[in-house]
């Protein structure tokens, strides 16, 4: 193996849950990787690539905000997810450089499936997406891979919301733009059948209110776990939806991580067989707070 380190970078860092997640994998593998935060801003994120981070002991690193864009050109290769997206969340290193994957749109897919979406139902509707940054885009490319061929993005900035134009055009999706105070209409006309939320944490409170009094089990994925339930997410069960926490694609994201990070192991995670990934994930779900 020819590394035997990994981490979280971004800022602030403290909060993350990734070192209990991976940490929990890698127990169960038998895995010799060390894995820590390191709290990396968009200033710092050159000094960092050229001393800590250029050291020929890492495996991979999870990348957070802020730096899911920045990241991206400091890669030796990409997958085309990430040149579609302009995003990652995911650097694996090995013997031809740092290669950047965004396995957010995996978190994605894997937790809205716990509310009952499935890939490749071509009549499902409408998709929903609150907010326009990186995780975003990640969730445009979640849409088509359900297979869903039409979204609307709800931000308070239509102007920063443009740059989610170019990445629907790409993964074939027609995309609407909207003021945000338009969601609880579309969801009072029966216009959505997923809706994710990639706002911050309380950021999306004040739509709690202007949702509709019964939602037919439209599926909500709130990427904002903390707290738990967020208002959003209360307000959405007791009208009738089907909500999912952001800790589901928080782990999801980070199982695709392991698969990853662990490739050139003695125990690849990828190679598990069905029984022996399923008590993987198991093992990661209870690392995570109830």
């Amino acid at each position: 193996m020819r590394g035997t380190r990994a981490a979280v970078l971004g800022h602030p860092i403290d909060h993350s849950l990734s070192p209990a997640l991976h940490g929990a994998a890698y127990r169960l593998l038998g895995v010799d990787i060390d894995y820590s935060r390191r709290d990396v801003d968009l200033g710092g994120l050159p000094r960092f690539l050229a001393t800590e981070g250029a050291d020929q002991d890492w495996v991979g690193w999870s990348v957070t905000m802020p730096l899911k864009a920045a990241m991206v050109s400091h890669m030796d290769t990409v997958s085309a997810r990430v040149e579609t997206l302009g995003v990652l969340n995911t650097v694996v290193h090995g013997p031809d450089g740092m290669h950047g994957e965004n396995t957010d749109v995996d978190g994605i897919v894997t937790a809205l499936g716990e509310a009952g979406l499935r890939t490749g139902a071509a009549d499902q509707g409408r998709f929903g997406v609150i907010g326009a940054g990186s995780t975003a885009a990640a969730a445009l490319a979640a849409a088509a891979e359900l297979g869903f061929r039409e979204a609307r993005s709800y931000a308070r900035s239509p102007q920063r919301a443009q740059a989610l134009l170019p990445v629907a055009e790409a993964l074939g999706l027609r995309l609407r733009l909207l003021p945000l105070d338009e969601l609880g209409g579309d969801l009072a006309g029966d216009e959505l059948a997923a809706v994710v939320s990639t706002l911050p944490p309380r950021a999306a409170d004040e739509l709690a209110p202007a949702l509709p009094r019964l939602l037919q089990n439209v599926a909500l994925l709130d990427v904002a776990y903390d707290p738990w339930p967020s208002v959003l997410a209360g307000a959405w069960e007791r009208a009738g939806g089907q909500v999912v926490s952001g800790l589901a694609m928080l782990l999801h994201q980070a199982v695709r991580q392991v698969e990853r990070f662990t490739a050139a192991s003695s125990r690849p995670a990828a190679s598990l067989s069905a029984e022996e990934h399923s008590e993987l994930v198991a093992r990661m779900r209870a690392a995570l707070p109830r």
